[in-house]
């Protein structure tokens, strides 16, 4: 009895380009998968040499990693605006030097674990410019934390009192860059006191801090309530601090009135 080849099944070849996307997908290769797929609907690996096409595909996978990092970074550093160091707006009179910034936003500073104050009144910018170089240090892969200083102050007092404290600060410790919004709002209690202290020792000379406070640093002394421990705090963050005064009437105010 002889096989009747035209009821014989037909075996399938396997789609190589679908194998080769699924294997890139698996190894979380996502930029370098999306390189690929956009290559087979057009005619880009048919122009390119196997090393050129190899490095392209190699190149837009860097490229989607760098900037999953970015988003990652900004995500985590948890900042209270979506501020850049393109729109810092130089149009109003408060005192910021433009060149002042562009110098601050090399973010040699904090390379150099060097500390950044920022003060004024309520309303001029000085949360805004944080954040705006807090983004810029993102962009550049620097670990940065946010924290409205009052809120983190109350966050770790309750910590030291579950015995997770020390967890706490290791997660602040890890980041380079760390952004105390509004210190100094009010008189630092007891409690609050030794934590600020451990978190200034823990960076001191070696990692970043940006403060923006309404009250002038020569003020910070007596908003830490005791002398010893503000001896200790100011000893560690001003003697490598840069600083900007800002002055004039609340942005706010102003873009109510433009309003």
């Amino acid at each position: 009895m002889t096989t009747n080849d035209k009821t014989a099944p037909v075996r399938q070849q396997p789609d190589q380009n679908a194998i080769s996307l699924d294997l890139m997908n698996r190894m979380k290769m996502h930029g370098m998968a999306e390189a690929f797929r956009e290559s087979l609907a057009g005619t880009t690996a048919q122009a390119m040499t196997p090393d050129s096409f190899l490095s392209m595909l190699l190149s837009r996978e860097w490229d989607y990693r760098a900037q999953a990092a970015v988003t990652r970074l900004t995500k985590n550093a948890s900042f209270r605006y979506k501020a850049y160091i393109e729109e810092i707006d130089y149009t109003v009179s408060r005192g910021l030097d433009r060149n002042q910034m562009e110098r601050l936003a090399t973010l040699d500073f904090i390379r150099n674990g060097q500390n950044l104050f920022i003060t004024g009144s309520a309303g001029t910018g000085k949360s805004f410019l944080a954040c705006a170089l807090g983004h810029e240090a993102c962009k550049r892969g620097i670990r940065t934390l946010y924290a409205n200083a009052a809120k983190l102050l109350g966050l770790l007092k309750v910590a030291k009192v579950k015995n997770s404290l020390e967890a706490e600060l290791k997660k602040i410790e890890r980041c380079q860059l760390l952004i105390l919004d509004d210190l100094f709002l009010v008189q630092l209690d007891a409690k609050e006191r030794p934590i600020l202290l451990d978190i200034i020792e823990d960076r001191h000379e070696r990692k970043s801090i940006i403060i923006t406070s309404q009250y002038p640093s020569s003020s910070w002394y007596d908003m830490v309530g005791d002398p010893t421990v503000a001896d200790a705090i100011l000893d560690r963050i001003v003697h490598s601090a840069h600083s900007i005064e800002l002055t004039g009437e609340s942005m706010r105010k102003l873009k109510a009135k433009k309003a």
